[in-house]
């Protein structure tokens, strides 16, 4: 009998929905396709691909049309997702997922859809999105890392944004990705080094480890919530060149497909550098050597300067080295790094919970109003960075610190981070968070016990005024790029 804990098949999947046309407005799936792949042959065993009906095939714009080119006529007919709901369970529940930007999209999709009919949603064994996996290892060599640009680069032909034929795409690709860092690792200082350095690798730091974006639960799946399941359950982490290793490994059939087993047999060396996930590597620069870092200074809070302390002619932006050929990029005001302290910042909305990390928390964030000043300073640092992201070959698209917009409100705001600190299994906040005494004006810093978004969010709501000192981390990730502000204390005065 084949259960979620012997599955051993890997299920490429994707999911073709509608375009929200206002804000507020959901996706709706239109079409569900994914194949079943052996992970020793890497060869297609089954495969699944149906349209969808929408609850209200209104949402269907001439926007979603021009995208996959499913018309309201083409789905008019077509089963219910409450329909295909079993027949999805059975596909995916127990199983390697994989797909192109499944984390952030695909996936987020499918559990939505099952939620809304009340159904508990299928929860995979482990996770490879090869839009995170060739971002890190095979970089801007085949262009802006979207699926059609790869398959471009492969011959592959034109992907037509319809489910069945895009997995199959993204299998072949992975395909012949994975042959060349294979053939690269074999002979790295013959065929590496006239290569690109990839200018687009993401990284995420975890108690100082270079983490890989594939990741593999050792545990079978099981619960019935799947951001509970990503959030508690151990996780292996492998990188990108031994993908082949690891489904060579695997027997098809006479053997559950062993994940611990496969987790022993996986070198862990390689798992050194602790860049940010958020900041994308940029493409190395024979200008910059590594004695050329600049230092950090004082840790302080006298390191912090206030708007009107800073001189913009005195802002520039460099490259500095990284491990393994790779470089960042920072911040300077006269060749210091350059920090930021904003006294009574307005908070124009309370704490974000929008998007989440690869272990299902909550990356946090919160929007301020911008006084002229810091705007003036942020405006400056936007111009240096962007300059050097577009010479080092960046294609990805900007988007500026400061927001400025028509509408219900008109004053310049920007967003600031909340870094996640883990510590083993526990996550706090990063932040030194404090609490400013109306009558006496001292300040007490907060401690929390535990990571909790909502408890945060009853402190910094909107109205509410903050002092900030943050940091400015540019960052070039998954075709965006910017600079991210990042609170390193925060104290937040009484309404």
């Amino acid at each position: 009998m084949v259960t979620p804990e012997n599955r051993s098949e890997i299920a490429f999947f994707d999911v073709e929905t509608t375009v929200p046309t206002r804000p507020g407005q959901g996706f709706s799936i239109l079409e569900f396709g994914a194949i079943l792949v052996c992970p020793r042959k890497l060869v297609e065993l089954e495969s699944y691909s149906t349209l969808v009906r929408p609850a209200d095939i209104s949402l269907l714009s001439v926007k979603s049309v021009r995208c996959n080119g499913i018309t309201r006529d083409a789905v008019a007919s077509a089963p219910s997702f409450a329909d295909i709901a079993d027949k999805v369970y059975d596909i995916l529940h127990g199983r390697i997922w994989a797909g192109h930007n499944i984390l952030r999209f695909d996936c987020v999709r499918i559990k939505e859809a099952f939620t809304e009919i009340g159904r508990t949603p299928p929860v995979p064994k482990g996770n490879i999105d090869s839009l995170a996996l060739l971002t890190q290892k095979f970089g801007r060599r085949a262009g802006n890392m979207k699926m059609a640009t790869l398959a471009t680069y492969f011959g592959l032909g034109q992907q037509t944004h319809r489910s069945l034929d895009d997995v199959r795409m993204n299998l072949e690709v992975l395909k012949y990705c994975s042959t060349v860092l294979f053939l690269e690792s074999s002979l790295p200082d013959l065929l590496t080094t006239d290569s690109w350095i990839s200018p687009n690798a993401q990284t995420r730091s975890r108690s100082n480890r270079k983490i890989s974006p594939v990741e593999i639960n050792t545990t079978a799946a099981s619960g019935p919530q799947f951001e509970s399941h990503i959030a508690s359950s151990p996780t292996i982490q492998i990188s990108g060149e031994r993908v082949l290793n690891l489904v060579e490994s695997v027997s098809l059939e006479g053997e559950s497909f062993n994940m611990s087993r496969l987790a022993d047999e996986i070198e862990n060396d390689a798992l050194h550098d602790g860049v940010s996930m958020d900041e994308k590597p940029v493409l190395e620069s024979p200008e910059i050597s590594s004695s050329s870092a600049v230092p950090e200074g004082c840790s302080s809070l006298s390191a912090f300067l206030t708007p009107d302390n800073v001189s913009i002619s005195c802002i520039t932006a460099i490259l500095v080295p990284l491990c393994r050929g790779s470089q960042k990029i920072q911040i300077l005001h006269n060749d210091i790094i350059l920090k930021l302290h904003c006294m009574h910042l307005t908070v124009r909305f309370g704490i974000s919970t929008k998007f989440v990390d690869h272990f299902g928390r909550p990356r946090l964030s919160f929007v301020v109003d911008a006084p002229p000043s810091l705007c003036e300073v942020l405006d400056e640092c936007d111009k240096h960075v962007r300059r050097l992201l577009l010479q080092s070959g960046s294609t990805s698209d900007w988007r500026p610190v400061v927001t400025r917009k028509n509408g219900f409100w008109s004053f310049p705001n920007l967003r600031l981070h909340i870094p996640t600190l883990v510590t083993g299994d526990a996550a706090n906040y990063a932040t030194e968070i404090c609490w400013k005494e109306a009558a006496s004006g001292a300040e007490q810093k907060l401690m929390f016990s535990r990571f909790d978004a909502a408890e945060l969010g009853a402190l910094i709501t909107p109205g509410t005024s903050v002092d900030a000192f943050f940091s400015l981390c540019p960052y070039d990730y998954q075709q965006n790029a910017g600079i991210r502000l990042v609170a390193e204390k925060l104290v937040i005065h009484p309404k």
